[in-house]
Formats: C-alpha cells, structure tokens, sequence
C-alpha cells in the first residue's frame, strides 16, 4: 500500500470549499481563461484515504482544481476541471503519487469551464456503487482491454455480444449501434440483470462491454469471468478515449448520439443523430434537465418549447410549486430527503413520452 505524506502544518489549511456555485461561476467568467475537464480512475490498495483525501484538497484547491473525486481502500475515481495552464502542474502532482504516475487523463470531447463549480474530494466505501463482495472474486483478473480499431472489429464480429454498461438515461441518448442497452437505473442493477440474460453464451459467444470512461467495466470484467463468461473484452478508456481515438485515426465511428456525463455539461455530443424524444411532448430532443422544482429535482429529457412552456419543470404540479415563495418552497421541502430512488431518472408517470 502506498504511504501519503502531508505536511506537518497542513491541517490549518482549508480542506472544504468557502465559495457556492454561483460565486464560483461568476469568478470562473472574471478570470477568464480556459478550463479543461478532464477524467482519470485507479483500482489500488490504499491504506489511508483519508490522508489521501486531504492531501488532494489542498494541492487541487492551491491549483483551482474543482470537481467530484471518490477515494477508498479499493482506489480512485476523478471527474476534474482544471486550468488548461495548470495541466502540467496537476499531471507532475499525479506523478509524485506512485500508483497514479503516468495515469491516463480521458480529456472531455466537448469543453465547458463551468462543467464543475465546487471541488468535493469524499471518502466512500467504494469508487463505484456496485454492490460486490469484492472479497468472493479477484477484482484483479479483468477483461482484454481494446483499443478503438479492436473494438470496432469484435463489434462486427457475430460471434460478439456487445453490452452497455451504463444506465437506462444514459444509453437513451447515445449507445454503440447493436449493443445492448439494459434497463436499469444502476450499475449495481445491471450486474445480475445481464449474467442472467447471457447465461447460455457464457462459452460460445465474446462479451464485449462498454461505460463513459472504462471504470465499470474494470470491475464488470472481473466479475463476469468469475461467472464463468470465458471471453471477456472491454473499451479501453471507454465513450471518451474510443471518440479521441477514431477522430485521431479517421476510422469509422460505431458510436450513435451524444454521451452522458455527470457534470454541468450533462452530454458530449459525438455525432448529430438524435435518438431519443422530449419526455413531454415526443418530438426528437437528446437535452437531459433537471426539474426547476428543488423538492422534485427529476432528471429527465425536455426540448426547448417544453421548457419554455413549463418553466423548465416536469408536471404542471411542479411548476405550481415554482410559483410559490422561496420560504414557502423551502417549509414544504421540510423533513422530504431526495434520493435517486426517488428521482427515477425519467421514469415519472408525469412524463407522456419517458422511454418505457
């Protein structure tokens, strides 16, 4: 396990972040230098994330990093935005963590600088929900990694089975053409949900898979050649690095639709087909929002005639509740904790055209 050294006198620091969102916005517009938003992920043995944890604070906030970043004993998963000035002054920080040294950073297709407004650095139990008893399989015995011109050919391969990894609202706007998309709401659902759909191919047919930036299907590998799947392939880097690297070659691209991310941005746009429909009134729209309603918050697909038309909120009901005061708002949100149970993702019945 690696040893993470803090200075002496660093606990006197600032390890939380003072300003809001919208404070941070306006700063990001006052500086006025370009950000990047980029990605990395590690599987390692980490003896003490908290250490890590605070360690990364205080170098990432000196450096004006922001974003989502989950450390545990089982490793790392990062979702940045950093100065483009800065990017070599975060890659030699990186470098000076050993299990992170050389780490590939997936650099987003589509840059904006407000893709995140806040740095959060948690300790979670793990980097990924995936629900595993990583204790009962070896985490370490992954899949063949493929680059993108690989990939493309055990896709046309018909031997191949080809699944997407993500969940039901992000492969609704983008997927590889002839992959399998589950209907899930989790990651942690979609484990059990395809072993059990391609038991009988477990031998006979190649289980290629896919995710946004490779991280799901690391342990989605492992854990499916411990069920017994004899051929087991994986993107390598994912969506993000397969679009860099067939736009680099000017090979032929087999990804349809935009993909989702879980930033400000909400979706890279990768080509110009649209397949998905407003949740509302059906026309074609691959424009994911969040209710304006803070008690509902329901991410779901909305075109810009609906949103205008529902003051960017998911039911009539909701958009009752908007007209209402901030006070008011707040005393009926009193006590009702939100949860991604309850946001359903796009599934609520108020919405005519959710994908069935």
């Amino acid at each position: 396990m690696q040893k993470i050294f803090v200075e002496p006198n660093s606990y006197s620091m600032q390890l939380y972040n003072k300003l809001s969102a919208s404070e941070r916005a306006a700063l990001i517009d006052k500086v006025g230098k370009d950000r990047l938003t980029v990605s990395f992920y590690q599987y390692y043995k980490i003896e003490n994330p908290q250490l890590l944890r605070d360690k990364l604070f205080l170098e990432w906030n000196n450096l004006d990093v922001l974003g989502r970043i989950y450390i545990s004993f089982e490793g790392i998963n990062a979702q940045i935005s950093v100065p483009a000035e800065k990017v070599d002054e975060l890659k030699a920080q990186l470098d000076a963590i050993s299990f992170l040294k050389d780490i590939r950073l997936n650099v987003a297709i589509e840059q904006n600088n407000k893709s995140f407004l806040k740095l959060k650095v948690k300790v979670r139990n793990k980097i990924v929900a995936d629900g595993l008893n990583d204790a009962t399989f070896d985490v370490t015995d992954k899949g063949v990694h493929l680059n993108a011109i690989e990939f493309n050919e055990m896709l046309a391969n018909p031997d191949t089975i080809c699944v997407d990894m993500r969940n039901h609202y992000e492969s609704e706007i983008g997927y590889f053409d002839g992959a399998i998309t589950p209907d899930v709401d989790t990651f942690r659902d979609s484990l059990d949900l395809i072993e059990s759909d391609l038991k009988e191919h477990k031998e006979d047919k190649n289980l290629l898979m896919y995710c946004t930036g490779g991280i799901r299907c690391e342990k989605a590998s492992a854990y499916y050649k411990h069920k017994g799947f004899k051929n087991v392939f994986q993107l390598e880097g994912g969506i993000i690095e397969y679009t860099r690297q067939v736009t680099s070659a000017g090979i032929e691209n087999k990804f349809i639709g935009k993909n989702f991310v879980f930033d400000h941005r909400r979706a890279e746009k990768i080509t110009e087909d649209v397949v998905a429909n407003c949740h509302q009134c059906g026309t074609p729209c691959d424009t994911h929002t969040n209710c304006a309603n803070e008690a509902c918050h329901l991410l779901f697909i909305q075109c810009s005639h609906c949103s205008e038309k529902s003051e960017n909120t998911c039911s009539t009901d909701c958009q009752e509740v908007i007209q209402l005061s901030f006070e008011t708002q707040k005393e009926l949100r009193k006590g009702k904790g939100n949860s991604n149970k309850i946001f359903k993702k796009g599934r609520s019945e108020a919405l005519r055209f959710k994908k069935k």
